[in-house]
Order: structure tokens, then C-alpha cells, then sequence
């Protein structure tokens, strides 16, 4: 059995992997390097509860130092990593020592995406140290504008507006969410915030952003301009990949692994947002960078690093959370797909399926999560049908699973 698996990463992927491992008989010794200063804790929780200031530190971690102890894991934070032997199988940490592995899993997460050129005043939300200061400014200044639509942009906004702030969003998709959700979607939470307050202006292109007299301004390349006291850049994120590129590690889009979360060096796998999977389907490697994919990747690395059988992969999916509205998404939507939704009898309530040749292949949910999770199923079983048994709200979606599995229609 290996003596010492070393962890670098204490996101939800890494969190997880070293849970799993003990879950799993593993008896060795497990190390789990967090470069952060606090334990593992729910992220998701960064734009919403922390942001707002009603996170409770119980709720915010995902275990107690008691339990990481009883778990027997060696929790080192504030700790990173500047290189790895691959040929020793030993990495060098910030502070100089050296520490030897029998296996390494990379789950660095991604940082921030930053807009190119200088920028004045702009902050980013990617952890729990990002959060004071821009909470500061937005409950100081009474205004924030957010550059971006996706998911932490659209969070933070619905935040801000709960602390009183007058909010922009501008963005350069057609409608926000565009990543996750399809359009029809997009226009729901576009609609959401309008009527909370909130100004969302689409395919705006930035040119840059200045500084001065305590207000921000961004201006678009085609000349229109907004101000206010602070500007959140939410752009996505980028895998943290340069410990593994340095180590010659093959890299991507993300540190590149095989199935088995397997790098291309020995004894070394990665997980979480830094990893770019590969899919047998698409001869593609893919990142995922959910909250629940990190965790599914953490419990599949920790059997794969022990050698054993792996889960069937799951269906990515996540969900976010504005003005007290749940919308979750499953798989992974298209531009070209053709979209259908089905609405319910709840006012506001809807799915809408991307479908590709009749198949399903994402979803996206305004509530109903028990359709979300019919529709996951759905895409993992591959289920097809003509756009018009899709079309039928007569059908429940749970019909269409049964009609598929007495069928054998995939």
C-alpha cells in the first residue's frame, strides 16, 4: 500500500480526494496542502453568504480541524509548492523543505481571469480573501459595476444589490449565462435582475478601465461609458497549471490527464478545475469547472490512485442562487443546439432541453430541481426521441426515462 499520498490543493477536489482515500482502507500517510489560510470551505459560498456577511464558519467549512484530525490527514495551510522532482518523486515547498510522495495529486484549482492591459480599482472574487475588501468598498461607495454575466458576476451582483448598492452588469454574451444555460435561460436571469434593480447591458466589448476621485470608469470599445465606486472583473478562470508545466508535465487547457485522472509523468494525477479530463466520446480532453464535478473528480482520483475501479462519470451539473431563485444546469449546452422548453403549472417555473439530433444532451432548470435531476439521468442514459415526444408537457419528463429504459432507445 502506498505510504504517503501528498495532496496539493485543498479546494473541494482535494478536500474530497483525502476524504475518499480514508473512506476507502487507505492507512497511510495523507498530506493536504492548502495555499489558502483557512480550511477547506464551500467556495460557492464566496458570492453569495461571505459577500453578504451571513455565512455561518460551521456551514462555510467542509470539516472541523477536529475532523481532519480524527480523519488522520496532515492539513498544512498557507502552503505552496514551487516544483516537483518528477524523476525523485518529491516536491519543494515555498518555505524550502522538501517533501517526498509515493503519489501526488495536482487539484490547484484556477484563479481569476483578469482583463489584459492595466486596470485601476478593479477587484476579482475567486476566494474568501478576495471578499472583505470588496465588500468594504461596495457597502462604502453604494455602487458596483460587474464585468461579466456568468455565474459569480450574476451572484454577486443579486449581493450587492441585497447590501443596497446600485449595480451594472455588462458583459459580451447575448445574454447572461450564456456558458451554462441556453438563451431562453439567460433572458429569464436577465429579467430577474431588471426587476430587482439591477442594469444588464449585453455584448458590450470593454476597452479599458480607469481610475480616479474614488469612482471606476469602464468604457466599451464602441465609446459608452459607466461609473461607480468599484468594479468587479468576473470573467471566469484559468487552471493554475505552472507547478505541472515546470515539472514538464503535459498541459493544456489545463493539466492533461487520461480517464484515470493519470498525468503524463508516474504517480502523479490531477483533479478539480486544473484538470482537463479526457472524453473517449469527443477524442477531446475537457475541463469542468463546477463545484460538483470537482467533488465527483475528487472521490474518482482517490480510487484511482488506489487502484481501484472508478465510478461511472457523472453528468456535470451546478446551480446558482439570486434573489432567492434556484436555477441549476446539467451537461454541456451549444450554441447550434435546438432548445426546447417545457414549462410547469408553478408561474416561473421551466426546463429547457438542448438537444443535438434528437438526443439530449443538456438542461437547464428555474426551479424544479426534481426535472434537473430526471433530465441528468436522461443525458447520462443518452436518450433520444422525436422533437415532438421532447415538445409534450403531457409526457412527464420521468415518462420520457421509463419509455426510454422499456424501449431500449438510446
Amino acid at each position: 500500500m502506498t505510504a504517503r499520498i501528498v495532496i496539493v490543493g485543498a479546494g473541494i477536489a482535494g478536500a474530497t480526494a483525502a476524504r475518499t482515500l480514508r473512506t476507502e482502507g487507505f492507512t497511510g500517510e495523507i498530506v493536504l496542502l492548502g495555499a489558502e489560510d483557512r480550511l477547506p470551505y464551500r467556495r460557492p459560498m464566496v458570492s453569495k453568504e461571505l459577500l453578504a456577511g451571513t455565512a455561518n464558519e460551521r456551514r462555510l467549512l467542509l470539516e472541523s480541524a477536529q475532523s481532519w484530525r480524527e480523519l488522520e490527514v496532515e492539513v498544512r495551510l498557507g502552503t505552496t509548492v514551487d516544483g516537483i522532482d518528477v524523476d525523485r518523486d518529491r516536491i519543494r515547498l515555498g518555505t524550502g523543505e522538501t517533501l517526498g510522495y509515493d503519489a501526488l495529486l495536482l487539484a490547484t484549482g484556477a484563479r481569476a481571469r483578469e482583463l489584459p492591459g492595466p486596470e485601476s480599482g478593479a477587484y476579482t472574487l475567486r476566494t474568501a480573501a478576495d471578499v472583505d475588501a470588496l465588500r468594504a468598498a461596495v457597502v462604502n461607495g453604494g455602487s458596483l459595476l460587474v464585468v461579466g454575466g456568468g455565474l459569480v458576476g450574476c451572484e454577486a451582483a443579486a449581493t450587492a444589490r441585497g447590501l443596497g448598492a446600485a449595480v451594472t452588469i455588462v458583459h459580451a454574451a447575448d445574454a447572461p449565462l450564456e456558458r451554462v444555460a441556453p438563451q431562453v435561460v439567460g433572458e429569464h436571469c436577465r429579467n430577474l435582475h431588471a426587476d430587482n434593480g439591477v442594469d444588464i447591458h449585453d455584448a458590450v466589448v470593454l476597452d479599458r478601465i480607469d481610475g480616479g476621485d474614488g469612482d471606476v470608469t469602464a468604457t466599451a470599445v464602441d465609446g459608452r461609458r459607466w461609473t461607480a465606486a468599484a468594479v468587479l472583473v468576473a470573467i471566469g478562470a484559468e487552471p493554475e497549471t505552472e507547478v505541472a508545466r515546470q515539472a514538464g508535465l503535459a498541459v493544456g487547457d489545463g493539466i492533461l490527464v487520461d480517464e484515470s485522472y493519470t498525468t503524463s509523468a508516474p504517480n502523479i494525477f490531477a483533479a478539480g478545475d486544473a484538470a482537463a479530463v479526457y472524453d473517449p466520446e469527443f477524442g477531446v480532453h475537457r475541463r469542468a469547472e463546477q463545484w460538483n464535478s470537482a467533488q465527483s473528480h475528487g472521490v474518482a482520483v482517490a480510487k484511482a490512485v488506489l487502484g481501484q475501479s472508478l465510478p461511472a462519470e457523472e453528468v456535470t451539473w451546478g446551480w446558482t442562487t439570486q434573489y432567492g431563485v434556484t436555477i441549476q444546469f446539467a451537461g454541456r449546452p451549444h450554441a447550434e443546439d435546438e432548445v426546447v422548453v417545457r414549462t410547469t403549472d408553478t408561474p416561473g417555473q421551466f426546463i429547457a432541453l438542448s438537444l443535438r439530433a434528437g438526443r439530449l444532451v443538456a438542461a437547464a432548470a428555474v426551479g424544479g430541481p426534481a426535472d434537473l435531476r430526471t433530465a441528468r439521468s436522461l443525458i447520462a442514459d443518452r436518450t433520444t426521441h422525436a422533437l415532438e415526444t421532447w415538445s409534450d408537457t403531457t409526457i412527464p419528463l420521468l415518462e420520457l426515462a421509463t419509455a426510454t429504459e422499456l424501449s431500449g432507445h438510446h
